[in-house]
């Protein structure tokens, strides 16, 4: 089983795909782990592309049943296999940038306001959240340009659009993933 859920930052993508493989009991790969070098304060130097695939490849690769959590739309055509499942989360931007604030200042405290370079990197990067559906340029990774990959993938696709608690987006997910367990046997 190879899937792949994502979604704008701050959609919920990272606990849902935790939970999803608790659940189904497999690996969960999350792509700013390979997109990123680990570094303080987090998130500052991104990996070679080079570096950053090969990485990626090397762990699905040696891994039979895998989650994929985040976007890799930019990360070269061929790179990954067909997935049994993509997953798209859309939460509507008020609600996804008031939990992504929440969320910095749970994780780093109030340094993100009272550290001139962190309010700045806290700032910058909820403009870049923000710009994912006003797609004004700031980033490449927008709804646009998910819902232009999604028209693109042969994989199938589910959709869970809304603020629904992480249990009812689960049973979404198992109920998708049953019925494409259904039509398998018929394609054999």
């Amino acid at each position: 089983m190879k899937l792949h859920i994502f979604g704008a930052s701050g959609s919920g993508v990272s606990t849902l795909g935790r939970l999803l493989a608790e659940k189904l009991g497999v690996k969960y790969f999350d792509s700013d782990d390979y997109f990123w070098i680990k570094t303080e304060p987090p998130f500052t130097h991104r990996r070679s592309p080079n570096e950053r695939n090969h990485l990626i490849i090397k762990d699905i690769n040696e891994t039979e049943n895998w989650i994929l959590g985040g976007s890799i739309i930019h990360w070269g055509d061929n790179l990954f296999p067909d997935f049994d499942l993509i997953i798209f989360l859309y939460l509507p931007n008020k609600i996804r940038i008031e939990r992504l604030k929440n969320r910095e200042l749970e994780i780093y405290g109030d340094v993100i306001y009272k550290d001139k370079s962190r309010a700045k990197q806290f700032n910058d990067f909820i403009a870049w959240a923000t710009d994912y559906d006003n797609n004004t340029g700031l980033a490449k990774r927008t709804l646009n340009a998910h819902e232009t990959w999604l028209k693109q993938t042969k994989s199938p696709v589910l959709k869970i659009i809304g603020d629904q608690t992480p249990d009812e987006k689960l049973k979404l997910i198992l109920d998708k993933l049953m019925d494409e367990e259904i039509r398998k046997p018929d394609d054999k």
